[in-house]
């Protein structure tokens, strides 16, 4: 069986762990420690970790965090989530195909009180929003508890490999993500005022004011002054013919295993999404020497940062607007995917049908908070705040100062002698910004100069660690605006700071002294892939800032610049008159078009992963008069799985509203009270 393991990746230095052994359906498999059973399986070739009851159909990954249940498997005879159980030694894991048989009690279980703690401050949630929180509290001197259901502090920070945007002063604009979840982990645990509870998932929130915690199957009850929920987001679903098929997942569970856990996921990938984190996921791909097969989006502009959209497309990536899906093919596997266009009310057009090879299609339309808890400490009269996506999707950039400016206003409701700025607002909501207008200006050359930088920062965006890195400010934004466009001033030295801390890869420089003759020039670019798939002498295709070809350069030199971890300057000879044009190179070829395309009909579609219901058993219960989604939950199962209707709810939203319905008459879910499943032995305080 083939390992899926990544053995070098050019941004994250990959560190020896122990083996472990495990079973899985009887056969010895090994992992390593610290790794989930979801991703153990993935790197031993498996991504089929069972059958649905219901239909037989084939069960994998989703969303990889918890939040539904399409990685669940039988750990020694107990049904738990692949995605969030380590593997351990000797562990025996198997396919659910059926319900497991209830163990035999052989003597009455032993009740014990459970362990009842209070706080000043319980943040639920170390993502970049908590984190910061915890450790602007944590310098006004306030103490609490910070918990994550994960086995490391970060949130998605940990999955970020690219430098982020903003500000260096206000979120480590320039910085790695994973290296400033590290950054905030470390400075949160010297402060020594925060209980670190790692692995620990807050399941509920109780009228008493308390908050129960499960940390490894132990149960806790917390009582806080004041409660902070920063849980970040999930993913949007999208449903379309073979959208239940395993291959099909979202981008941030994509992430996890490749940036994460290290695990070469695919060999082709194809997006559906153009937001920010689908462009990043496919730059990430990259990284992992996996190619990015394309990307659509069904608005008529990419809606994420043009310098993620024009990266991608320099490095070779298609990117289709104005296209959807229209089905992933394959049994019980993606095999391929077929795209079409769609017209100004997003109809299909027959007749524009594409199909690729791929084994995995990548769900990145979107976000939704994840303010459960939130919710439920409002409706109980709690003194709770939110932050970051929780309280609004935003960047993370915006989710790091976000938490900031939460963590002060509870030190005041705390009665801590303290303010908070009023240029904090400000570019809090700055830093949340949507792109502003994008303005392509020509480059103004400056003849007189040995060297220059080209800056293709076109779209107004919230970021200025160009203006930092440049030791003689040669580099400014007159304005003073973080969100208006940095302006070359003269006297370049050609140090390369501005070009290695660009968190767009939007500069390069141009060398104008290269050849007194004027026939060649010499480029420097930022380069982030694989060291080995470059080379000095090279010849290369240089693609201009959008991805259109320009002609050919040759790899004269490869460095590593000491400002920027991991990024390579690479210096490319190119003809004279192409000096200002060409901003990289082509690293991918285009892919191959399949002749076939296959047909199915939409109603056959899955809407309810969980109970594997469709939009046609859907659309026949509306029809009939069912305007109460309990109604529909009680007639189909929808909302019944362990997702609780977090996956399916805005899809079946979305049928209602196809069929003519005001969805504002349409009676939602009814929230369970619990929002992760819990042994009950744990309730009990039994540890048997």
């Amino acid at each position: 069986m083939e390992k899926k393991r990544l053995q070098s990746h050019p941004i994250i230095n990959i560190t020896p762990r122990k083996e472990v052994k495990f079973k899985f359906n009887g056969e010895e498999m090994s992992a390593l420690e610290g790794e989930t059973i979801s991703s153990a399986l993935f790197a031993n070739g498996i991504k089929i970790f069972g059958h649905h009851p219901k239909d037989g159909s084939p069960q994998g990954i989703f969303c990889a965090n918890g939040q539904c249940s399409q990685c669940l498997v039988l750990v020694n005879n107990q049904p738990l989530k692949a995605c969030m159980t380590l593997v351990r030694k000797d562990m025996d894991v198997r396919s659910c195909e059926e319900l497991p048989s209830l163990p035999q009690v052989k003597k009455n279980p032993v009740f014990k009180k459970i362990n009842e703690i209070k706080t000043q401050v319980l943040i639920v949630g170390a993502g970049p929003a908590g984190l910061n929180a915890a450790l602007e509290l944590a310098r006004l001197k306030v103490k609490g508890i910070i918990v994550d259901d994960k086995p490391e502090l970060g949130g998605k920070l940990t999955l970020q490999t690219h430098a982020f945007f903003g500000s260096i002063k206000d979120c480590f604009a320039g910085t790695r993500g994973f290296r400033i979840g590290e950054k905030l982990a470390e400075e949160l645990r010297k402060t020594g005022k925060f209980k670190i509870f790692s692995n620990t998932t807050a399941i509920g929130i109780f009228k008493d004011g308390y908050v129960g915690l499960l940390k490894e199957n132990k149960y806790m009850l917390v009582k806080p002054d004041i409660l902070l929920i920063t849980c970040g987001a999930r993913e949007k679903a999208i449903s379309f013919p073979g959208c239940d098929l395993p291959g099909v997942y979202g981008a941030g569970a994509f992430q996890t295993l490749v940036n994460r856990d290290m695990i070469k996921a695919s060999d082709k990938v194809f997006i559906v999404g153009g937001g920010n984190v689908g462009l990043i996921v496919g730059y990430h791909a990259l990284q992992a020497n996996i190619d990015v097969v394309g990307l659509v989006e069904a608005l008529p502009e990419i809606s994420g940062y043009k310098v993620h959209k024009d990266k991608l497309r320099r490095l070779g990536v298609p990117i289709w607007t104005r296209h959807t899906v229209r089905s992933a093919n394959g049994k019980e596997k993606i095999e391929s995917i077929t795209i079409a266009e769609i017209d100004e009310k997003f109809k299909m057009i027959e007749g524009t049908e594409k199909s690729f090879e791929v084994d995995t299609i990548l769900i990145s339309i979107g976000l939704n908070p994840i303010n459960e808890l939130y919710e439920q400490a409002r409706k109980f009269g709690m003194n709770v705040f939110s932050a970051g996506d929780a309280e609004e999707i935003a960047e993370a950039s915006a989710a790091i100062f976000s938490g900031k400016l939460t963590g002060r206003k509870i030190a005041k409701e705390l009665r801590k002698n303290v303010e908070i700025p009023e240029e904090w607002h400000k570019l809090a909501e700055i830093l949340k910004s949507k792109p502003g207008k994008t303005t392509i200006s020509d480059v103004k050359i400056l003849e007189k100069e040995n060297v220059m930088p080209v800056i293709r920062c076109y779209q107004e965006i919230p970021c200025n660690p160009c203006i930092d890195a440049c030791p003689f400010n040669c580099i400014t934004i007159r304005s003073g605006n973080i969100m208006d466009l940095p302006v070359y001033e003269g006297k370049c030295i050609g140090c390369g700071k501005c070009v290695a801390i660009c968190p767009g890869l939007a500069i390069n420089l141009v060398f104008l002294d290269y050849d007194e003759k004027k026939e060649k020039s010499m480029i420097l670019v930022p380069y982030e892939l694989d060291e080995t798939m470059i080379n000095i002498d090279d010849i290369v295709d240089t693609m201009d800032y959008e991805g259109n070809p320009v002609g050919k350069g040759v790899i004269k030199k490869i460095r590593k610049h000491q400002s920027m971890e991991k990024r390579l300057l690479v210096s490319i000879e190119v003809p004279y008159e192409e000096r200002f044009k060409a901003a990289s190179f082509r690293i991918r070829q285009d892919s191959r078009q399949l002749d076939n395309i296959v047909e199915l009909v939409d109603d056959d579609m899955i809407v309810c992963r969980c109970e594997r219901v469709t939009a046609r058993e859907i659309r026949e219960a509306i029809r009939s008069g069912v305007t109460d989604m309990n109604e529909l939950k009680s007639i189909l199962r929808t909302g019944m799985g362990a997702c609780g209707g977090k996956t399916c709810e805005s899809l079946i939203m979305q049928i209602f509203k196809s069929e003519g319905i005001d969805t504002s008459l349409v009676t939602p879910f009814t929230k369970r009270p619990l929002v992760a499943e819990v042994p009950l032995k744990a309730f009990a305080g039994d540890k048997k």
